[in-house]
């Protein structure tokens, strides 16, 4: 029995659309933690027009959420191992020795181990597992629960194009997902990892002026919501530098650019920027450690 969180195993036409697209008849995918990560990363797999799984197991000590998704369940880390070809790690990031060293002796050549624990290494992966392990590291973010998410992988010493192709194909329905360098997953960790936070701050605050200035709080809230969603896939889709979309806004003399005065008296770029940068940081450190 493993204290470091439930564990999901799914079977359904998605992943079947996926082994057909990659050739790998033994793709089988499981998950070892059942935080949000997990949810969204769950979801949007399995919210891609594919289905509802054709194999549901639950659990009375699963949360309720995961119900919708038609999950099995089982207790067992290692038993998410020996039924998995992929196995994602969702667990806290201080968990990570402790269930390495639970499943260690039951990953084998065959297994590709993908973590999306905050902090945590490659290095330090391969490390902690048997030699050949083939190792990623993944960092998604909370709109994964909605097919937005964007998504940043990174392939260990002993991974290949071919487990990139794999996993890439996998996630697409969840959202936006990029290859880099692992240098590169600290800073999309503060860049949107954290920074989805940030910007609910900023929709809260948009919502509150509207407040302030006599509009009701749920139509305010609405709003505020569409605002950013609105402003999000423009730029997103035309492809243009934010300054230049900034400035179709404005006209002169006009309330936008008295708004954005207002914004740069406030500090807001160089408060937006120490933010992106503090996160990154502590990501950082959270690996050193």
């Amino acid at each position: 029995m493993s204290g470091c969180g439930l564990i999901i195993l799914y079977t359904c036409r998605q992943k079947a659309a996926v082994e057909q697209r990659m050739e790998k008849p033994d793709l089988n995918i499981g998950f070892i933690g059942a935080g949000n990560m997990a949810f969204g990363i769950t979801k949007g797999i399995l919210c891609s027009g594919e289905g509802p799984c054709l194999e549901i197991l639950w659990s009375t000590l699963f949360p309720p959420w995961f119900q919708e998704l038609g999950v099995a369940v089982t207790h067992s880390n290692t038993e998410v191992v020996t039924a998995s070809r992929l196995v994602f790690l969702a667990v806290k990031p201080h968990l990570i020795p402790r269930v390495l060293a639970e499943i260690a002796p039951s990953v084998t050549r065959e297994h590709v181990i993908i973590s999306v624990a905050a902090g945590v290494t490659i290095a330090t992966l391969e490390e902690l597992l048997p030699p050949e392990s083939v190792v990623l590291r993944l960092m998604p973010n909370l709109p994964c629960m909605v097919q937005e998410g964007a998504l940043l992988f990174s392939l260990g010493s002993r991974a290949g194009p071919q487990e990139g192709a794999v996993l890439k194909a996998l996630l697409a329905p969840c959202g936006l997902v990029e290859e880099g360098p692992e240098v590169w997953i600290d800073t999309h960790t503060g860049l949107s990892g954290s920074g989805v936070a940030f910007v609910y701050l900023f929709a809260e605050a948009l919502a509150e002026g509207a407040v302030k200035m006599g509009m009701p709080t749920a139509v305010a809230q609405r709003i505020a919501a569409q605002t950013i969603l609105g402003a999000g896939r423009l730029l997103r889709d035309s492809g243009r530098h934010p300054a230049q979309l900034r400035s179709d806004v404005c006209t002169p003399g006009g309330t936008t650019i008295y708004g954005l005065h207002a914004l740069e008296l406030g500090g807001l770029r160089a408060a937006a920027m120490g933010a992106v940068e503090a996160a990154t940081e502590r990501a950082r450190e959270m690996g050193r450690k």
